[in-house]
């Protein structure tokens, strides 16, 4: 049962997140907007409705939806293919509607089997990424548009190349701007007095700080002062009639084109597997271990494309940049992601001459924090101390092809690997599941098979979400010789989470010492770690006796 939930009960620290969220989606809208040859606004329409709309239709509590970067090459070749945005917006507006039918037909269950080793390694690549994209707008070399994740550029270099290039191009007045904002940010990290300012984020601060000593350079004719094409660059309506203009409804007579079909297909696909990485890269990161339902994101996100297509805005995912500083910012509810879209909204139309104002180099400090914080070294170690073999390959597969080609690929390739290693271990078990219906007061007992993998994910999560508050449960893992890093997750956060929430006791029998289940704090937010195996079956069955309590 989905529980009715206040979204005002978190507002001052959901309000300090939005705005977090807000400083770093502005440029990131209109970098891809830019990148993908689409007017400016469209990159902040898909913001707002992002933020707003699919904030509140959506399940999760810290994903964050926007134009996303793995989408720019899809949407720059349609835009130049169709020779018209117009032509380009039926394509979403198809792209919505398949989304839309995908959730009802529950496609987001397959998110249930994502190993949490890629999703790591996917978290750590994009860490990685951001910090290497990022250091040259730091440096004040801003060739690059915000928001670009691809290694390989058109014109043949690379993110290393183009690192190296931003030593040429050193602006110092931004470096200065940049040292004054990390000064700014880790102070809020780490002074006790300064963490308590919830309501004041660190990254205001640096933004503030960053645009006052920028205005001083400016106005002491300082060589330090920062130029125009080095700042965030929104575009200012002069009248009404040039406000009316920027929303472009899409041109519904090309429905009869078969290339905007091929390209609607194409965005919807791509569009909602970057989604169901990120909602599943999402609920790994909150701290309160609250599951999202994928089936209602995918509609969520099926509504919210439809919308941006009607009001000229560009397609949409849930994004893990954005949704990463969410969580760094301390968001509690979807409040924080509402929030956040409001603010984009307001900003752009009351005081863009203002945002304007704002230096790349300082938001690129407080997107280099996040990054860090998503690939911070003790991760790898994590991984490489526990296994090998079956935990660490795939997750730094993953966390290099991330990088290295793009987050589909990089994801996939961690995936095969994951699955040829199930498979050689035990391809020929068979899988059996069974499920009795339970009565109020009953212990529920849920025995676990020899081997447990992470392909039995969905049936497990599905099983503990299906427990009702106040009951009894035991898990028997007496006759389990073998079970999955995703399953000691589950039963850990399980029980150390909602069960102390909605007084659910549980006792756990049989578990091996290795596993460390009852009693291991976690370690940079990763449980140990098993290895994986492929076939597990469980049966729920009733029993009176509640000797075991």
């Amino acid at each position: 049962m989905t529980k009715k939930i206040n979204l005002f009960a978190n507002l001052k620290s959901d309000f300090a997140s939005g705005l977090v969220v807000f400083l770093v989606a502005l440029p990131l809208c209109l970098g891809i907007a830019m990148a993908s040859g689409a007017p400016l606004f469209s990159g902040i329409i898909s913001g707002v409705i992002g933020g707003i709309v699919v904030g509140y239709l959506s399940q999760s509590h810290i994903s964050v939806s926007g134009p996303a970067a793995g989408l720019t090459a899809i949407v720059l070749t349609a835009i130049t293919s169709f020779g018209a945005f117009d032509v380009f917006l039926m394509s979403v507006f198809i792209a919505g509607l398949i989304q839309l039918a995908l959730g009802f037909l529950k496609a987001g269950s397959i998110s249930n089997y994502f190993p949490t080793n890629v999703i790591e390694g996917m978290l750590a690549g994009i860490g990685i990424i951001i910090i290497l994209k990022q250091l040259p707008h730091a440096f004040g070399y801003d060739a690059d548009f915000e928001g670009d994740q691809a290694f390989i550029q058109h014109d043949g270099t690379n993110t290393f190349s183009f690192l190296f290039d931003a030593i040429n191009h050193v602006q110092l007045g931004a470096v200065v701007i940049s040292l004054v904002s990390f000064v700014i940010l880790i102070s809020w990290d780490k002074v006790s007095f300064l963490k308590k300012l919830k309501l004041v984020p660190g990254a205001l601060i640096a933004v503030l700080a960053g645009v006052i000593l920028n205005e001083i350079f400016i106005s002491s004719g300082s060589p330090l002062a920062i130029s125009k094409e080095h700042l965030v660059s929104l575009p200012v309506p002069k009248s009404f009639d040039e406000f009316k203009s920027i929303l472009i409804l899409p041109d519904f007579t090309a429905v009869t084109q078969g290339r905007v079909w091929i390209t609607g297909v194409t965005i919807a696909v791509v569009a909602s597997i970057e989604t169901l990485l990120c909602i599943e890269a999402a609920d790994r990161m909150d701290i309160q271990k609250r599951y999202t339902n994928t089936n209602v994101e995918l509609r969520a996100q099926g509504i919210g494309n439809v919308l941006s297509s009607l009001l000229g805005g560009l397609p949409m995912t849930s994004v893990v940049v954005r949704s990463s500083a969410n969580n760094s910012a301390g968001a509690k509810s979807k409040m924080s992601t509402i929030i956040h879209g409001v603010l984009l909204m307001i900003s752009v139309l009351a005081i863009p001459n203002i945002l304007n104002k704002i230096p790349l180099a300082t938001l690129a400090t407080v997107l280099i924090l996040v990054g860090y914080k998503l690939a911070k070294p003790s991760t790898v170690i994590h991984f490489w101390k526990k296994d090998k073999v079956y935990q660490f390959i795939p997750f730094i597969a993953t966390l290099v092809f991330v990088v290295a080609t793009d987050l589909l690929k990089g994801v996939a390739l961690g995936i095969v690997i994951s699955v040829i290693f199930v498979l050689r271990g035990n391809l020929k078990r068979a899988y059996s599941f069974k499920k009795e219906e339970y009565e109020d007061g009953d212990i529920i007992h849920i025995d676990l098979a020899q081997e447990v993998s992470f392909l039995n994910k969905a049936a497990i999560k599905e099983t503990l979400s299906e427990i009702p508050q106040n009951s009894k449960v035991i898990i028997n893992a007496h006759d389990t010789e073998y079970i999955a890093h995703d399953v000691l997750d589950l039963i850990r956060e399980f029980k150390e989470t909602r069960a102390i929430d909605e007084n659910i006791k549980v006792k756990l029998k049989g578990f091996k010492k290795a596993y460390k289940l009852e009693n291991t704090p976690e370690v940079n937010n990763h449980v140990s770690i098993e290895h994986y195996y492929d076939v597990a079956k469980r049966q729920i069955i009733k029993k009176d006796s509640k000797e075991d309590f």
